[in-house]
């Protein structure tokens, strides 16, 4: 009876997410949760990946096992690559996250629940699977550039795409670049790029735009000035009622 609830239960769970899409270099959340009847006490979750003809997966197949005791181990190519959302198996929730994805992880994801039943070791397999499919990385980095002026120092940023297909779940990886910007910097290409493990990559490339500063020099009352910048020379026929020393104009 209480085999028979687990494998309604996470029937349901499953149901809205049997089939999921991720990029390479990202990461994918199989969400997954179970419930058993009270004789059951669940001890520890196993994850395979096999083919879909399988009926079910065998030992050589594991991709994760939360017991490190085990003789029982994860294929080389996951390891340390898996780990649960949540390492208390009490809480019922089976969810999983693999990082660092290859397209070669594309397949069918199977979970076995292992515990005691009325005393003695018990475990079971459910037939409900999850695919997953890996297509190759599109997602790009998002620039930030401030407003830019000469000579004053701004910070530009780059964030990496990290959204987990399967869940809201982001991994938030940012690198900045500080300098004072100048003439020269003015139309010119920043391009931030986002190396993966695995060979993967993926960059943006923004055009900077630089403000010039003007400034203006001692005038008397209704005369006309002309303002000098670092970017060029531009003469600016601007009337003031002040007598002006040393002001600091933008443009």
């Amino acid at each position: 009876v209480s085999l028979f609830k687990a494998l309604i239960s996470i029937l349901y769970d499953l149901k809205h997410e049997r089939e999921l899409t991720a990029e390479a270099g990202l990461c994918v959340v199989i969400p997954c949760s179970f419930t058993t009847a009270d004789e059951f006490t669940p001890k520890h979750t196993v994850w395979y990946k096999c083919e879909t003809s399988q009926h079910s997966c065998s030992d050589d197949e594991i991709i994760f096992h939360s017991n490190k005791n085990t003789d029982k181990k994860a294929q080389a190519a996951f390891e340390g690559r898996v780990s649960r959302l949540e390492p208390d198996v009490s809480q019922n929730n089976c969810s999983i996250i693999i990082n660092d994805l290859e397209e070669s992880d594309s397949g069918s994801y199977q979970l076995r629940v292992t515990g005691e039943l009325n005393g003695k070791e018990d475990g079971f397999t459910f037939i409900p699977r999850v695919t997953v499919s890996v297509k190759g990385l599109s997602q790009k980095p998002t620039v930030m550039i401030p407003t830019l002026t000469e000579g004053q120092q701004a910070t530009l940023t780059c964030t990496a795409p990290g959204l987990c297909s399967g869940s809201s779940f982001t991994q938030r990886h940012i690198s900045t670049l500080t300098f004072n910007p100048s003439a020269e910097h003015h139309n010119t290409s920043v391009t931030c790029k986002i190396n993966f493990t695995g060979g993967k990559s993926t960059e943006e490339t923004l055009t900077v735009h630089v403000n010039c500063e003007y400034f203006a020099t001692s005038y008397l009352l209704f005369f006309p000035f002309s303002a000098f910048t670092k970017c060029h020379f531009k003469p600016c026929f601007l009337y003031f009622v002040f007598l002006l020393k040393n002001v600091r104009l933008f443009a």
